[in-house]
């Protein structure tokens, strides 16, 4: 586990109405500030990564379809540095990842439909000085391949 990370389960109330999924509450363990919340999709297959911030903490849960959430510690005083973590969210696996500034991170949609991604960051976006790094998915300075791989 990367250093810093939080994983909450999430769980699922259905009944013959529906169902209610809780994701983030002001009483939770995982929860410090509230910044926003926005809504994110994928097409099946596209990668949106790699970026990191440096003061924000993201808090990420896929609500429709699956992702392949992928983590790479860069932080070279952690105990983690250099560490990939990766999850499998979504429809078949609900949890919200709490991922800590300086952490890159990006998904890939690897289900057959859109996926839809809730982000419940910390901070408020600024638009003039955005709190953000980006690097491209296939950048040599991660060492990480989209690729589904056969285990």
């Amino acid at each position: 586990m990367i250093e810093g990370v939080i994983i909450k389960e999430l769980k699922t109330h259905p009944d013959e109405r529906g169902r209610l999924t809780e994701i983030l509450r002001g009483d939770d363990d995982i929860f410090n500030t509230f910044g926003q919340v926005y809504l994110t999709t994928n097409y099946p297959g596209v990668v949106k990564a790699w970026h990191l911030h440096h003061l924000q903490t993201d808090n990420v849960c896929c609500i429709r379809g699956m992702i392949k959430l992928v983590l790479f510690d860069q932080r070279e005083h952690s105990s983690t540095y250099q560490q990939i973590q990766e999850f499998f969210i979504g429809d078949h696996q609900m949890k919200l990842i709490s991922i800590p500034p300086q952490i890159f991170h990006g998904w890939k949609c690897i289900s057959s439909t859109e996926s839809i991604v809730i982000n419940i960051p910390d901070k408020l976006y600024n638009y003039q000085k955005p709190d953000e790094y980006r690097l491209p998915f296939n950048t040599d300075q991660i060492p990480y391949n989209w690729d589904i791989m056969m285990k």
